[in-house]
């Protein structure tokens, strides 16, 4: 049996990019997301349009359970892979004391110790006889306090902080470790009305979701570290280390707060707050 690709999220607008574009190069693949029905309905399409061997397997990965379970069964199932893309997310716009303490903890839940723990066990199930090249699906915000996405921010700083660290670690093993720093990504409703509220910055800072998938795989396969798709997005991301923190903590404060005014204004009678979303 050939070792796989296994992506997390799989069935989001970014895992499933990812999910098309590894098929496309002939890459086996086990998929894992929240839902089996939506998983069972890609896979199906996977293997019919590209010939590929899809497997998958729902998890909710803010759940320790659900997780150990995912990782028995790929034991159990004898699974080797030679890659892991970590795609799943959750992000949330709005003030920190609006958020409810079960949301907080499921933001870091899933996209720091759903990633971590995944990451730690597929290390034991990776294919010795091929590098092993893991992708992690931070941030631009990890490269920015952001006030109105606060915690989110942090947890993708903390992925691109020991995404590079672990690559440090196990550079000797043959293990790469390439995170990706994306700015706006049209993957839902929600998304996009979030980047049309941006305006003209939002415009030019968003990237097309099969382009990031393609771009991100050619990265990893190189072996580089960080990969932030964009030009205008690769300027953003040096100005942040650069400009001091407190003033872009007030200047990024300052534009979600108007882009936040402009996308509640009632339009038409309707009122519709940004909801969370997972990745």
């Amino acid at each position: 049996m050939k070792s796989s690709v296994l992506i997390s999220g799989a069935t989001g607008g970014l895992g499933k990019a990812f999910a098309v574009e590894c098929a496309s190069r002939g890459y086996d693949l086990y998929l894992t997301d929240l839902h089996a029905e939506s998983l069972a309905i890609l896979a199906a399409a996977l293997r019919r349009t590209y010939g590929v061997e899809v497997r998958s397997r729902s998890c909710d990965l803010t759940e320790p359970v659900q997780r150990a379970s995912l990782f028995e069964a790929l034991r159990a199932e004898r699974v080797r892979v030679w890659a892991l893309i970590n795609v799943a997310g959750t992000d949330h716009e709005g003030l920190f004391c609006e958020q409810s303490r079960e949301h907080i903890r499921a933001i870091l839940r899933l996209n720091i110790e759903g990633t971590l723990e995944l990451t730690h066990a597929l290390l034991g199930l990776r294919d010795p006889a091929a590098p092993f090249r893991i992708i992690n699906v931070a941030s631009l915000a990890a490269y920015y306090p952001m006030p109105h996405k606060a915690t989110y921010a942090a947890s993708k700083r903390f992925l691109l902080d020991f995404s590079l660290a672990l690559r440090e670690e196990l550079a000797s093993e043959g293990v790469t470790v390439t995170v990706l720093c994306p700015a706006g990504l049209p993957t839902t409703p929600e998304c996009l009305a979030a980047i049309s509220a941006q305006g003209l910055m939002g415009q030019i800072t968003t990237q097309n979701i099969g382009v990031v998938a393609a771009g991100t795989l050619d990265a990893a396969l190189r072996g580089r570290s960080i990969y932030v798709p964009g030009a205008i997005n690769r300027l953003l991301a040096a100005l942040g280390g650069l400009i001091p923190r407190a003033l872009v903590a007030h200047f990024v404060g300052s534009r979600w707060k108007a882009a936040r005014e402009k996308q509640t204004r009632p339009a038409s009678g309707h009122f519709s707050p940004l909801a969370p979303q997972r990745t």
